[in-house]
């Protein structure tokens, strides 16, 4: 682990709760897809945030961070970003990197934010296996949530083993795909996960539940099913 001062070179609102920030550190590191580093807001305060680039991606590091009104531990990260243009951050941290040493088809599966995490071990995963088996559970309250839709589609029209599934919470009249829960998704979509190697982000319990329901009915194997730092705590 490393402590590395970051220059801000940019932060773009992609919807009305989430910034995609870009950070360019003064010294190179290395870490997996899938880990995540701590913002040091002081000695005794660091904050966790999954990395949404990829280890290859030597040029800026980018993080995708939730914060609002209802979120002060977030936003008083984006107020700093914003005021100073520049952080402290100590990384990498977390275990629940992509095994890369495997074949076995991927299910990645994101509430909100959590996209960062399972970002970077899907386009890590598609660099070395491109042809690799795998589907993404995306779910958002409403479809302007799934801030980065659009890369995902482009994905897929890439490669034709990736399979998007976008999952809205809330959907209008409009929408046609999927609704309700991630974890309903996935259930109606797996008769058996016993061959897969599941990584979930998302909320505590969320996570927490998932990886029960997919061990006990669907045959799981709890070695294969990874979460980001803030799913299994």
């Amino acid at each position: 682990m490393a402590i590395l001062s970051c220059k801000v070179t940019s932060v773009e609102a992609i919807t009305d709760t989430v910034y995609r920030v870009r950070l360019v550190p003064k010294m190179p590191f290395s870490f997996k897809a899938g880990q995540y580093l701590m913002v040091v807001m002081d000695e005794c305060d660091r904050r966790p945030f999954s990395l949404a680039s990829t280890p290859s991606q030597q040029e800026y590091i980018e993080l995708h961070i939730g914060a609002s009104e209802l979120n002060l531990y977030a936003m008083a990260v984006m107020e700093r970003i914003l005021k100073e243009q520049a952080i402290t951050v100590d990384v990498p941290h977390g275990d629940a990197w992509l095994r890369e040493e495997g074949n076995r088809p991927l299910v990645l599966i994101a509430g909100g934010t959590g996209f960062s995490y399972v970002r970077s071990i899907l386009l890590t995963a598609l660099q070395q296996q491109p042809d690799r088996d795998i589907s993404i559970y995306w779910g958002g309250r409403e479809l302007k949530h799934l801030y980065d839709q659009s890369e995902l589609e482009a994905l897929s029209q890439q490669h034709p083993s990736l399979k998007v599934i976008p999952v809205v919470e809330q959907p209008t009249d409009e929408w046609h795909g999927r609704s309700g829960t991630l974890l309903s998704a996935v259930l109606q979509d797996f008769t058996t996960l016993a061959d897969h190697d599941i990584y979930i982000a998302g909320r505590f319990e969320m996570a927490k539940i998932a990886r029960e329901r997919f061990c006990t009915e669907r045959g799981a194997q709890e070695a294969h099913v990874f979460g980001d730092a803030f799913s299994f705590i």
